[in-house]
């Protein structure tokens, strides 16, 4: 069994969860590089919430 399939096993059932998780590190990386790569962290954040059945964009609350 691969990382990949190891992931989507513990994903699978809570989605909300791991939004949360892919906002949290993004927003993780911002504040490390001080905002430097913001447009491609927000991009890869799109794509993982489009990965989770979800491509809304996050709100204000989440950032």
């Amino acid at each position: 069994m691969s990382m990949l399939d190891k992931l989507k096993g513990l994903i699978k059932g809570h989605p909300d969860q791991a939004r949360q998780g892919v906002e949290k590190a993004g927003d993780a990386f911002d504040a490390k590089t001080q905002n430097k790569y913001q447009s491609q962290v927000d991009a890869a954040q799109r794509k993982m919430n489009e990965q989770l059945g979800s491509d809304r964009p996050p709100t204000d609350e989440q950032r």
